[in-house]
């Protein structure tokens, strides 16, 4: 069949024109997403031309490029001059990084630390600007998380709370799921669920009052088990699973609710090999004798070793690197769960 070349041009000619107009206002995402839509322009190009009329074709192309150029859109920002975002967890790792990086774009960072001489916490006061306000809470203790509830309602009582980022989390023991003492598997779930559970629900009224955002960090171990992990993974399975039931429950509310579960990275707890050592030794120092019997020194200290193998194993400072700078975790669009090679929990709090 004849071809046209016009309605192609034509259709190229306002793609380009679209195109243009979004890299100007840094509105397009650029990379594969975007060389695989120009291929599918181009293979769709080439079979317009030969199916279809003139008109039809200007038509199809001009639709799906625009179309496609739409999906490749960047998210809306959100104007920041108002907005709030709670960390929990900010002495090290994530929950810095995120304070940091949140307080750079402009947002009102109320950051809480275990203790507000650690180093983390000074970095942060150093660093940051006076909009960041630094929190002292221990997640175990209930008077700690009440006082930081009633700071957060005073201060952002006039505009709401618009992210809770839940961050903070322990891992005290990597050990077989049997030797793991019953203390340490009840010491995970009150951090890593009931302390998260507590201040989540004590945010809500905030929360919907803005139609505002939850970012939870989760684990892989959650999904999956992971050997030696049993306390861990089992905390952030009943984490896990408590938002996505809030993601479903709050939806009348616009409350967009997210699970990370960022992969391992080094951060300052996970490189601090004395304490995992330490911790092995009062492991195997309070086994019960029928237990190290059962299964022998060399079995009962494959926890170290798991511990060792995984350091070396671990992302090194990933969070810290451009490709891997938390992204879209506050999107309008965001999913429930995200499972990814990298932390994610900052910049989802700046998009629409």
């Amino acid at each position: 069949m004849e071809s046209w070349p016009w309605p192609s041009g034509g259709a190229w000619l306002l793609v380009a024109a679209r195109a243009l107009l979004q890299l100007l206002r840094a509105d397009l995402r650029l990379g594969r997403p975007l060389l695989a839509a120009l291929a599918l322009l181009a293979a769709l190009d080439w079979l317009c031309q030969r199916l279809l009329p003139p008109l039809a074709a200007l038509a199809v192309l001009a639709a799906t490029g625009w179309i496609v150029l739409s999906r490749l859109a960047r998210p809306q920002r959100l104007p920041v001059a108002t907005r709030a975002v709670l960390i929990t967890g900010c002495d090290s790792g994530f929950g810095k990084a995120t304070a940091k990086k949140l307080d750079v774009l402009g947002f009102t960072v109320l950051a809480t630390v275990l203790d507000l001489n650690s180093p983390g916490a000074l970095e942060l006061r150093a660093c940051c600007s006076p909009r960041l306000k630094l929190l002292q809470m221990d997640l175990t203790k209930p008077a700690d998380i009440s006082r930081v509830l009633e700071f957060t309602k005073a201060h952002t009582a006039s505009t709401g709370l618009w992210g809770l980022v839940n961050n903070a989390g322990q891992n005290i023991l990597v050990a077989d799921a049997e030797l793991s003492p019953v203390s340490t598997f009840r010491s995970c779930m009150e951090v890593n669920f009931f302390g998260t559970l507590e201040m989540t629900k004590g945010l809500l009224p905030l929360l919907r009052h803005s139609s505002g955002r939850i970012v939870t960090v989760s684990s892989p171990a959650g999904d999956m088990p992971f050997p030696c992990l049993a306390a861990y993974g089992t905390s952030k399975a009943a984490v896990a699973l408590l938002m996505d039931t809030f993601s479903c429950e709050l939806l009348p509310w616009g409350v967009k609710v997210s699970v990370i579960q960022p992969a391992c990275f080094k951060t300052e707890a996970v490189k601090d090999m004395d304490q995992w050592e330490e911790r092995k030794r009062q492991l195997l120092a309070n086994l019960p004798r029928e237990l190290l019997q059962a299964y022998g020194s060399s079995q009962a200290s494959r926890s170290r070793n798991q511990t060792v193998l995984s350091a070396q194993l671990l992302l090194r400072d990933g969070y810290c690197r451009h490709r891997c700078q938390p992204c879209d975790v506050m999107a309008g669009h965001t999913g429930c769960r995200w499972e990814q090679a990298l932390p994610a929990q900052a910049n989802w709090i700046c998009w629409a």
